[in-house]
């Protein structure tokens, strides 16, 4: 199993997209499943609820690798139905949402499927803690000297003069600047 460190809500990092919405309690009462208040996030690969926006430390807090996300009428009779959306955990749990909107549900689920679908994709794999090398087409050979032309490319030099074998063309009527 994969621990998700807790973080505040400013230190999620990557968030993607944010907002309260309505999630239903794991906790049935008498008169049946409460619908809570709480502040959402989503960043690349977790999902963070809290009890407000300025909370410090998440209320849950889930992966979404493996998960699929649905809009879900099913899930409340009243006017809010087209509001639900739910997210199926395979294996965990099931956790269910309503959006402010139906336009907001269908932006969390359209949200959630677009990371799913770039979670699994073999061709663009992304982790957050491996930096990627910068490419480079010089022979490993060459890379002492990479370093030191790469950090001169862009700079002006005043007093480079040109060699025969120079790679630059001179045109007519035009002489090199000498100083």
């Amino acid at each position: 199993l994969e621990e998700i460190t807790l973080k505040p809500v400013q230190d999620t990092g990557n968030i993607l997209k944010q907002g309260y919405l309505e999630k239903r309690s794991r906790e049935h009462s008498f008169f049946g499943s409460e619908w809570q208040k709480r502040w959402c996030v989503l960043n690349r690969r977790t999902f963070y609820y809290y009890a407000n926006e300025k909370s410090k430390q998440p209320k849950g807090t889930f992966s979404i690798e493996h998960c699929s996300a649905r809009l879900a009428f099913h899930l409340r009779k009243d006017s809010r139905k087209r509001c639900c959306f739910e997210l199926i955990c395979p294996g965990k749990r099931t956790y269910e949402f309503t959006a402010p909107s139906p336009a907001e549900a269908e932006d969390w689920v359209d949200q959630i499927q677009f990371l799913l679908k770039d979670l699994s994709s073999l061709t663009i794999p992304y982790d957050e803690e491996d930096e990627e090398e910068p490419y480079n087409d010089v022979d490993s050979s060459d890379s002492a000297n990479t370093a030191s032309h790469n950090t001169t490319l862009n700079q002006e030099e005043p007093n480079v003069e040109m060699e025969e074998d120079d790679i630059y063309e001179v045109l007519p009527g035009k002489q090199p600047n000498k100083q």
